[in-house]
């Protein structure tokens, strides 16, 4: 078996043959937009490149026979935040050999080694975490967009090479023909016409003052965690202003108190029910299957990206207010059925409790693995946010 570094155009053609090979036949994939997984490494397109490095690699056999492939990165801003350097892999697949992963997982850890690093991370994303980040183990169903989607084998490889659960994510489901608790809602609705207190939702005519909110209310939300990193606001900015083809602005919500941000909430339409058709391709004739399908409103399901609340304010029932404003709105979309509530980290209690109470069902679970180089480190997972 050969590894290849991914640095021309054959090498990244091959980098994305490799999983619609393996998912040939697995109808819960839908294969992401090959660009928008390029952009991740391209340093003109990533705003992570300002302090950290990435490389890639495909796996072959003999024949030239494509087995798999894998990515390692550092974010310097954050990798020294843990009790040890801590580095990353991620866009990992592979066939059902255990030799073929420990290459795959070999080379990112002597990559992240050369570079100062004592652990790795992974699956995740080089970038925001609610994109592309965390192993699938339990609920192997079509996934909302940006939650990985991976074959059922994959955990028995990362756990085989050695690495441990640094940390549990969970997705809840709420149907909207179901019922919610009638003294949530009440409560929800007295909270959301107080008079203090206002709440809008995302204009892109105005899209300069929302994204200064965005990173005002996350920063109050959270500071005081472990990890805290301040959000890019180019990156963001980009992020949004590239995602508006996908972006209903209607789903996202901002909460005010006399004028001060508080807190955002951000729910998109689930666009894996398109990019199922796609096969990776957003080429002119894939833009044109991607707003017809959109226009026929054939996806009814959406997934939350984010919430926060600044830590002054989380004991009022913000969460629930903007809740409430955003049913109100998804009235006038009866298309949408189904919402995905993604990803609550298990050590965050409080943001679990809240998806229980708006009676999301626990459907799928991810995992973030990490691999510490030391082997006779003691292993610590992460820590509950109190």
């Amino acid at each position: 078996m050969q590894l290849i570094e991914v640095i021309d155009k054959k090498s990244k053609k091959q980098f994305h043959k490799i999983p619609h090979i393996l998912y040939k036949n697995d109808q819960n994939w839908a294969s992401p937009i090959h660009g928008m997984v390029e952009n991740i490494f391209d340093p003109k397109k990533n705003k992570t490149f300002k302090n950290g490095k990435a490389i890639r690699w495909v796996l072959v056999d003999e024949n030239g026979k494509l087995l798999g492939r894998i990515a390692a990165f550092i974010n310097f801003s954050l990798s020294k935040t843990y009790d040890q350097p801590t580095g990353g892999c991620g866009f990992f697949e592979c066939i059902d050999n255990q030799e073929a992963a420990n290459l795959l997982f070999n080379v990112a850890v002597d990559w992240n080694k050369k570079n100062g690093m004592e652990a790795m991370d992974g699956p995740i994303n080089f970038g925001e975490n609610f994109m592309n980040w965390g192993l699938l183990v339990d609920g192997f169903m079509p996934q909302g967009y940006g939650m990985p989607y991976n074959l059922k084998y994959y955990e028995k490889l990362f756990r085989t090479f050695g690495f441990k659960v640094y940390f549990e994510q969970y997705s809840f489901h709420v149907d909207y023909s179901a019922p919610v608790l009638d003294r949530f809602w009440k409560i929800a609705k007295w909270v959301a016409k107080k008079p203090d207190y206002t709440f809008k939702h995302l204009t892109f005519s105005e899209l300069d003052k929302f994204i200064d909110d965005i990173c005002t209310v996350y920063e109050a939300a959270w500071k005081s965690h472990e990890h805290f990193k301040p959000l890019d606001r180019d990156d963001l900015y980009d992020f949004i202003y590239d995602s508006k083809m996908i972006i209903d602005p209607e789903m996202i919500w901002f909460a005010y108190h006399e004028n001060k941000p508080i807190a955002m909430f951000a729910m998109i339409p689930d666009i894996n029910q398109i990019l199922q058709k796609l096969n990776g391709k957003l080429n002119l004739w894939g833009i044109a299957k991607f707003l017809y399908y959109k226009k026929r409103k054939i996806i009814n399901r959406t997934r939350i990206l984010l919430m926060g609340i600044d830590e002054n304010y989380q004991r009022y029932g913000i969460d629930s207010a903007i809740f409430w404003h955003q049913n109100e709105f998804m009235k006038s979309k009866p298309q949408y059925t189904d919402v995905e509530l993604s990803w609550a980290g298990d050590f965050n209690p409080k943001i679990i409790s809240l998806y229980n109470s708006v009676g999301g069902k626990k459907a799928k679970t991810h995992y973030t693995m990490r691999y510490l180089f030391d082997r006779n480190k003691p292993f610590k997972r992460a820590p509950i946010i109190e």
